[in-house]
């Protein structure tokens, strides 16, 4: 008996080598930067004690460059299983404390592994990213496992909720399986991105900047548009994960999970101090969101990027649902490149995932100018067009306000496949604003006229009557019902109940080619 216990001692003394990856001087190293381990972040994002190990005892083969000396528990990365909200989810967290976390031969095929359990069982798939990049000591299979990864994200999207978490270095060709997946988290100080870092630019371009200010947190998360969240602190950032764990399916078959229903009176009496009957005066579309959602359910996505159109998750009468809403506080909530990319990707998203898609709308059209044209403003709006489209998800519109030329198309119109369309009795839906409109309808009277300004106002109001109301698109059957702002969470949820066995195909082919 005594020989059977060695052994068990003697795989427990391994188990705790391996649990101590790099050692505990490399350790206290990683907590002074402000950074966690690689297990101690596992921790704080799974339920207590469910985490499950798998292949602890994988080790780098490599016989170069003095690697055969070096022994890496582990091969720098620790992977399993666990729940997060008592759900099945499945993991990677690189060990900065082994090899720096770069990534090697073994070190992807542990990750490949997981990645495609995940698939195989339908479970979201979470990777802590903290690495130096390639090992550079394994040549060539380290770009190889690079590939599997690269390739095992984009067949499993769509398939199942992938989400990046930065929370260290990930630099060169490690950052292209964040941004293939779906979410990305980023950490304050302590978490950068960048395809070459400072001093590579700075020898090529003879540009200087810091990590930070060239792919921290707050880069990616205001001007790229690479990230989706960000936190001040590890701890912060994967509580958030876990938040938005809680509005996600395990997969593509699943619809997301729903909670019980609220009480609370449907019917909002402040909806109409909100929007200002002045079609130029702007406000802020989150207090429109705040009066239609479930109390404090609306989890903003890219809240600092693109800020004329605002994305993000909430519930309504605890069923989830996502919100493509223009922003008139920022850019008169007009269209641009990035507003483009934000919401159809979102868009996209929502549609792999079952999540029903509302549409708040208040556009004045696509964002004019010189830059815009040049930076590529029709494919760019072109992929709003072709995600609504193609969604199948239950698609509901409502128009706040303005609703202008092709922007009023692109953002969910019946002619591209909007389940239901409501109006506010405010709307102005038109090919363009009454103002432009009568400048171009009414020009040669305007400028005989003894009074100008006075015709151009006539004009104006006579187009606004004429036109720019809700009343000629509803006559049309363009819009289904205009609706008493104070009943919008009420007709919102009169919908989505009687879409919810809404069931819609599309051509069969192997796949579109949406404007990239």
């Amino acid at each position: 008996m005594a020989d059977i216990y060695e052994k068990i001692n003697e795989l427990y003394d391994r188990r705790r080598e391996i649990e101590l990856g790099g050692g505990d001087e490399r350790i206290e190293k990683q907590h002074e930067k402000g950074k966690l381990t690689a297990r101690e972040r596992i921790d704080l994002l799974v339920d207590p004690g469910s985490f499950v190990e798998l292949n602890p005892f994988i080790e780098h083969r490599c016989t170069d460059f003095g690697l055969e000396n070096q022994k890496g528990p582990g091969d720098g990365v620790v992977t399993g299983y666990a729940k997060v909200n008592g759900r099945p989810i499945y993991l990677f967290s690189q060990d900065f404390t082994v090899f720096g976390g770069a990534l090697g031969e073994m070190h992807a095929n542990k990750i490949a592994t997981v990645m495609d359990l995940a698939a195989k069982n339908g479970a979201p798939f979470i990777g802590l990213n903290d690495s130096g990049g390639a090992r550079i000591q394994e040549g060539v299979v380290s770009l190889d496992g690079y590939g599997q990864i690269f390739y095992r994200n984009s067949i499993y999207s769509g398939v199942i909720p992938q989400i990046s978490v930065i929370m260290g270095p990930c630099a060169g060709g490690a950052v292209y399986s964040p941004a293939i997946t779906d979410f990305v988290f980023m950490v304050e100080n302590t978490s950068q991105m960048f395809i070459t870092g400072p001093k590579v630019i700075e020898t090529v371009t003879g540009e200087k900047i810091t990590a930070e200010d060239l792919g921290g947190a707050r880069v990616h998360n205001t001007i790229s548009g690479n990230a989706h969240f960000y936190g001040s602190t590890e701890a912060e950032t994967l509580e958030m994960v876990r938040a938005l764990l809680s509005y996600l399916p395990q997969n593509f078959e699943e619809k997301p999970p729903r909670l019980e229903a609220d009480l609370d009176d449907d019917y909002r009496p402040d909806m109409t101090d909100i929007v200002p009957f002045d079609a130029i005066r702007p406000y802020d579309v989150r207090a429109v969101i705040a009066e239609t959602v479930d109390k404090d359910s609306f989890l903003e996505i890219q809240k600092d990027f693109a800020k004329n159109i605002v994305i993000g998750l909430a519930r309504v009468k605890g069923e989830v649902v996502g919100l493509v809403c223009n922003q008139p506080k920022f850019m008169a909530g007009g269209l641009d490149i990035d507003s483009s990319d934000k919401a159809s990707r979102f868009i996209r998203f929502c549609d792999s995932f079952n999540i029903p898609l509302i549409t708040f709308e208040d556009v004045t059209g696509f964002f004019p100018g010189i830059k815009q044209e040049h930076g590529g403003i029709i494919r760019h709006g072109a992929k709003i067009l072709y995600a609504y489209s193609e969604a199948t998800v239950p698609k509901l519109t409502v128009i706040l306000r303005k609703a202008y030329g092709g922007a009023y198309v692109a953002l969910n119109s019946k002619s591209i496949g909007a389940d239901l369309v409501f109006a506010w009795p405010n709307a102005e839906i038109a090919v363009m604003g009454p103002q432009g409109a009568a400048n171009i309808i009414f020009a040669r009277e305007i400028q005989s006229s003894p009074n100008p300004e006075e015709t151009r106002q006539q004009k104006i109001d006579e187009y606004r009557e004429k036109f720019a109301n809700p009343y000629v698109a509803a006559s049309r059957g363009m819009v289904d019902d205009v609706i008493d702002p104070r009943e919008t969470r009420i007709k919102i949820i009169q919908a989505l109940e009687m879409l919810r066995t809404k069931k819609e195909s599309r051509p069969a082919k192997k796949h579109g080619n949406i404007p990239l």
